[in-house]
């Protein structure tokens, strides 16, 4: 049996395809659409030739013209390199809150004062309602509550002003008791006495200044300018001196 070999016959290589070339052999019609590989930009609804035509590439060609010349068409948006930039920042205003302001207020016959004076700070309360229970029975406290609210004036010794040394000479005489006028002569005239041994009524002497003791850590004084009479606590251990 004789035994025949045939020959592998190939094909000749052929032209790769590209976008282009499908192009050039594809017809819809009269109507065709072509894609231009130029950044992404698609053209449709371009006329291209029928199959064969002649001119088929140049036509292409000119697309791929128009599809660069679209690009370039396209408006940029530029900036000078002398531009300027410039920020406005909003204008800010500090108020103070109603905590930061002024504690000073007027009773009707004075303001109040928010410290200082001699026996501690004056604290901002009302004197008509910080009058303590000691004042009930005991004369010389009920005479100086009365006076709660009238303005300091220096040097005053009546009603319409008193200052400290004043203040307290003025209770005293209204229950007949004669004290010198001034706070060390005040002191000298008295007789010293211990913590222990004071009672409300009793004067209680700081240096420079003078009050009415009024039990437990009060007294009754008029502290100083910008203040008035008023009940308020010993921030300083008194001297105690009785008549």
């Amino acid at each position: 049996m004789a035994i025949r070999h045939y020959a592998a016959k190939h094909c000749a290589p052929g032209k790769p395809l590209t976008t282009f070339r499908v192009l050039k052999d594809q017809t819809v019609g009269r109507k065709t659409m072509a894609v231009a590989a130029v950044s992404g930009l698609v053209i449709a609804g371009s006329t291209a030739p029928a199959h064969g035509s002649p001119g088929a590439g140049s036509e292409t060609s000119d697309l791929t013209a128009e599809a660069r010349s679209a690009l370039g068409a396209e408006s940029l948006a530029t900036v000078p390199e002398e531009a300027e930039w410039t920020l406005e920042a909003p204008t800010v205003t500090v108020v103070k809150s109603a905590a930061e302001e002024s504690v000073v207020t007027n009773t009707g016959k004075g303001p109040r004062a928010r410290s200082g004076g001699a026996g501690g700070a004056v604290k901002s309360v009302d004197p008509a309602t910080n009058i303590p229970q000691s004042v009930a029975g005991n004369e010389i406290l009920e005479v100086a509550a009365r006076y709660v609210g009238t303005p300091y004036v220096y040097g005053g010794s009546s009603p319409s002003g008193f200052d400290c040394s004043g203040f307290t000479q003025y209770v005293y005489a209204q229950l007949g008791k004669s004290i010198p006028r001034t706070d060390s002569e005040q002191k000298a005239a008295g007789t010293i006495i211990s913590a222990e041994e004071a009672q409300p009524g009793d004067i209680v002497w700081f240096p420079g200044h003078v009050g009415i003791y009024a039990g437990g850590n009060m007294m009754v004084d008029a502290p100083h300018t910008g203040t008035v009479v008023q009940f308020r606590e010993m921030n300083r251990t008194p001297t105690f001196v009785r008549f």
